[in-house]
């Protein structure tokens, strides 16, 4: 194949829009242009890439698979040229980092602050998903480490033990179970909960747990962090399951009972997964194994 980046980006377009002209029209080419390119692209590869009706055009079933690589070209293209620019602004390496909502909040603010402070002229693109879109992004190449959850599948990639992740179960001290030493969640599924806005992957988690018990969570309030929840419940306004390093660090935890979760997905720990550790940049190496420096044995 002799395919060159106009070609990527000019079949990306005739997709996205549908028909050759417009695709033509976005990729500031000529119709004609654009036209003798997608032929070109076929004869090499001896196959037809789009299905052509008078309603425009749809790609095969090659076409299909010619996009998506197509587009994963053109956005590590984009990083590319992003990259090289902030080494002209002074910088020397950039890392791409993806991580679920209890490693964005409690586990890598002063991990990822210590490396930073080391290494002054690296910058990260740091950005909060769930586990299993991490593990999917980690994957395509999109990002270079991903923090996720071990209850996802990361067949394939290589993975680390980052931190010790386990849930708690939470009640004001006040409450009819501070006394209970451990509860299991079909004891607790029928209590008014405290929970994380819609969309929250931990909460979903939760909440998929108790349908596997036939019962909904009943939410008397949803917010949006770990620490509202902490004080909604200190207050008595209802309990709530978080991470144990959530409760831990609550300014709220003289007036909480954390009590631990009688069940087997509850003891948890947080991954460092990626592609091959060989063939990370070098910065995103270095930030490996800088995360790793303090990860928990794991019997």
């Amino acid at each position: 194949m002799r395919f060159d980046l106009t070609d990527l980006r000019l079949f990306v377009n005739i997709v996205d829009a549908g028909t050759i002209t417009g695709g033509a029209a976005q990729t500031h080419m000529t119709l004609a242009s654009a036209s003798q390119r997608v032929l070109g692209m076929e004869d090499d590869l001896g196959t037809s890439l789009l299905l052509r009706s008078r309603q425009g055009v749809q790609p095969t079933e090659a076409g299909h698979t010619l996009v998506h690589h197509a587009r994963l070209v053109l956005q590590q293209m984009e990083r590319l040229r992003g990259e090289l620019g902030e080494y002209g602004a002074g910088l020397q390496g950039h890392v791409r980092l993806l991580c679920n909502t209890s490693a964005m909040t409690e586990h890598l603010p002063e991990a990822l602050g210590a490396f930073l402070a080391q290494h002054p002229r690296v910058s990260v693109e740091l950005e909060e998903q769930g586990s299993t879109d991490i593990v999917d992004a980690v994957r395509a190449g999109l990002c270079d480490i991903g923090i996720v959850s071990d209850a996802v599948d990361v067949e394939g990639l290589q993975s680390f033990v980052f931190r010790r992740d386990d849930l708690v179960f939470i009640v004001a001290r006040g409450h009819a179970l501070a006394r209970r030493r451990r509860v299991a969640l079909a004891e607790v599924v029928d209590c008014r909960f405290v929970g994380l806005a819609e969309g929250s992957p931990l909460q979903e988690h939760v909440a998929l747990h108790a349908r596997r018990l036939g019962r909904r969570l009943n939410y008397r309030v949803r917010v949006r962090s770990f620490e509202a929840v902490c004080r909604m419940v200190a207050q008595g306004i209802g309990v709530g399951i978080v991470p144990q390093a959530a409760a831990d660090r609550s300014p709220s935890l003289m007036q909480l009972r954390r009590i631990p979760l009688a069940e087997a997905w509850a003891a948890r720990y947080l991954l460092a997964c990626v592609r091959e550790v060989d063939t990370l940049p070098l910065n995103a190496r270095r930030m490996l194994e800088h995360l790793l420096a303090e990860a928990p044995a794991v019997s």
